[in-house]
């Protein structure tokens, strides 16, 4: 039987071969083109039925592992040279029109939309309108009876064959008229969804249901983002992301960092603010990326993160040891599809740990670790001497920012509290580009700004704006004003 089925398909192919040869399809008249459309369109939506019925008629999750496939998708990827999106379309309607098998009887079971899958393997229908037809009765299904479906199944069955209520005659009279597109099958569908629950989700259903996050594949360099927070997720990622922008007020805020007088300075600094707003050009949403970025950084690292095989979660990035070291070629990331430029990677291997893996012709002959994490105790360290982001005008507090290597490791720069100093996730990034730059004298880290910022061009060296005093006297003064307690008299 499957030989029969091979040889049928073969045949068709065959045919369909025969069309394309001679330049058989140049000579047409515009009518004849509009009859091997309709032709095609019709052979069209019979092969996505044989893609379907194929994977409909089998195990779902067996049939995948047996020809080596992790998912159907995978599969569908493969077989049918489609994409995910391609893929995932199939396996939507595959889900419509399964018959499952009965654990008792063993008979096959009807499909959730049955005469949808009539329509289909009668060709009158294919994926695209399946799911056109399907889906805005599919987001509502959850509140509407099995009758109700199977009613709005048929009403959708017959439109979809060009069926249509006879304008002349009576209530059970039809005509078949021209088949509907798909935005005429999706209308149809809305307007049953309004008769067949016309009251809508219950107050307060409707955010729940919808919630979602959804990352898009890599375009450009980038993936998109897109979904629906409840009001109190929302809510706490906008605190998240203000407590990172908090916008910049009269110098820092106290306790912050400033820069220590040198010999010709003025008493007010002007180097302590920025009166044009110049520091950071950055816009609204691309500081939301960015403290979104620092935030999951700090989730990752937190002692309360699940593990993943046994170890937090890890960015993997990899690069070609030449690459990297020439500062030139591609990188790639764990969980995104594309390559990424190779700063990527020197940015994630200053405050993380490469490993190198030794290959002679893709074969594995060595692994050597290089530790180049601060430790907990020097990174507590380092974030009580800087306080904040060591970039003038970011007051990005020092635990949440990334620990940078002022001498680059792969330079002889080593792991110590002499060699590091916080950056926020942008500035760490930017800094081989945005003028600034950073030395230790003695321990102390120097900051020298872009000439636009400082026309001299001179080191800084950032100090706290409140002594340790007068944080003592502070809080002194806090622990003077809060209400007595009273012990037991022994």
């Amino acid at each position: 039987m499957s030989s029969r089925t091979r040889t049928l398909v073969d045949q068709v192919i065959a045919d369909l071969d025969q069309v394309l040869s001679d330049d058989a399809l140049a000579g047409l008249s515009d009518a004849e083109r509009v009859e091997v459309l309709q032709a095609a369109g019709a052979a069209f939506r019979r092969v996505e039925a044989v893609v379907v019925e194929t994977i409909a008629s089998t195990d779902a999750v067996d049939f995948p592992h047996s020809t080596g496939c992790r998912t159907p998708n995978e599969l569908l990827q493969r077989t049918l040279l489609t994409d995910v999106r391609g893929a995932s379309q199939v396996e939507k309607v595959v889900a419509l029109i399964r018959r499952n098998v009965n654990l008792v009887s063993g008979d096959r079971l009807p499909a959730r939309w049955p005469a949808l899958r009539e329509a289909m393997l009668d060709g009158a229908i294919g994926v695209a309108g399946m799911l056109a037809a399907t889906e805005p009765l599919e987001k509502v299904a959850y509140r509407l009876s099995v009758d109700d479906r199977l009613e709005a199944d048929m009403c959708l069955a017959r439109a979809a064959r060009g069926i249509r209520p006879d304008p002349e005659g009576g209530p059970d009279d039809e005509v078949q008229g021209p088949a509907p597109t798909l935005e005429e099958l999706k209308l149809l569908a809305e307007t049953l969804v309004a008769l067949l629950d016309p009251d809508g989700d219950e107050p307060g259903d409707e955010p729940t249901r919808r919630r979602g996050i959804t990352l898009g594949r890599v375009r450009d360099g980038l993936r998109s983002i897109k979904g629906y927070l409840t009001p109190e997720v929302a809510a706490q990622l906008e605190l998240i992301l203000d407590a990172q922008n908090n916008p910049k007020g009269d110098g820092p805020p106290k306790p912050g960092v400033v820069f220590t007088p040198g010999e010709g300075d003025a008493e007010e600094d002007p180097f302590n603010s920025d009166p044009r707003n110049v520091i950071d050009g950055r816009t609204a949403a691309q500081k939301r990326h960015d403290a979104l970025a620092a935030a999951l950084a700090i989730a990752a690292r937190h002692r309360d993160m699940p593990t993943l095989g046994g170890a937090g979660p890890v960015l993997v990035v990899t690069v070609d040891a030449k690459d990297l070291e020439n500062g030139t070629g591609r990188a790639s990331v764990s969980g995104a599809w594309g390559q990424l430029p190779v700063s990527v990677a020197s940015h994630v291997g200053c405050s993380g740990t490469i490993q190198r893996v030794l290959m002679d012709e893709g074969r594995i002959i060595g692994i050597t670790t290089t530790d180049r994490v601060f430790t907990a105790h020097q990174r507590r360290a380092i974030v009580a001497r800087d306080t904040e982001c060591l970039i003038p005008g970011c007051h990005v507090p020092a635990s949440w920012c990334e620990i940078h290597h002022v001498v680059e490791h792969s330079r002889g720069g080593p792991t110590h509290t002499d060699n590091g100093v916080p950056l926020c996730w942008w500035h760490h990034r930017s800094l081989g580009t945005s003028g600034w730059e950073i030395r230790m004298d003695d321990g102390l880290p120097q900051v020298r700004g872009p000439r636009w910022w400082d026309p001299e061009q001179r080191w800084r060296t950032p100090r706290l704006s409140v002594p340790a005093r007068s944080q003592a006297q502070a809080q002194a003064k806090a622990n003077a004003q809060a209400p007595p307690v009273f012990t037991q008299a022994g």
